[in-house]
């Protein structure tokens, strides 16, 4: 990866720490333990959660905010039970997200587009709830119109709020690589 120095934004990574769940950044010494478990590496090639961090420390702020890297993770923390310093990626994933939607490096419309994350149809939506009870994560909510809102935040695009809305008022569309993460189909050896 070659680094211009006009790219360098060294307050990055303070950025980063300033917002809930991102402090964690400066905990982590690059020892990869997080890329060896991490199950989105194996199916989307160029994400390493070690990758993401150094770019962040690095201070790569627009070539990091503005990539899909940090949409691609499913945020399913099986790097936390073994990093020896207890980073917390899935948090600082948060953090760069919520970075991201605030600085305008990315904007809902291309998220959506691509899929990586759910979009409620706000004609469609009756306002019962059901995404609300369904979501573990605690992402979606509803409006004081009555509608349904997913907070991007918060969001793993895990598609549970999508299969289970009787409307059929929330989206989520699916590309190859993300149809490889819901199903957990095994990547064709040849791509190996």
């Amino acid at each position: 990866m070659t680094i211009n120095r006009g790219e360098i934004y060294p307050q990055l990574r303070r950025e980063i720490a300033d917002i809930p769940g991102g402090e964690y950044i400066k905990r982590c010494y690059a020892c990869g333990a997080c890329s060896g478990v991490c199950p989105i590496s194996r199916i989307i090639p160029g994400f390493d959660p070690r990758k993401i961090i150094r770019m962040a420390i690095l201070g790569l702020r627009e070539r990091l905010l503005s990539s899909d890297l940090i949409w691609d993770c499913a945020r399913c923390q099986n790097c936390s039970f073994v990093c020896p310093q207890d980073v917390r990626f899935s948090d600082v994933i948060g953090a760069l997200r919520e970075l991201a939607l605030k600085s305008g490096l990315v904007d809902l419309a291309t998220l959506e587009r691509t899929g990586k994350v759910p979009v409620v149809d706000q004609t469609k939506c009756v306002g019962c709830l059901t995404c609300v009870r369904v979501c573990p994560f605690n992402a979606a909510c509803i409006e004081e119109r009555g509608v349904a809102f997913i907070d991007l935040t918060k969001c793993r695009s895990c598609g549970i709020c999508v299969a289970e809305c009787p409307a059929r008022a929330i989206n989520l569309k699916e590309h190859g690589e993300e149809k490889g993460i819901a199903g957990c189909s095994v990547p064709d050896a040849r791509t190996i």
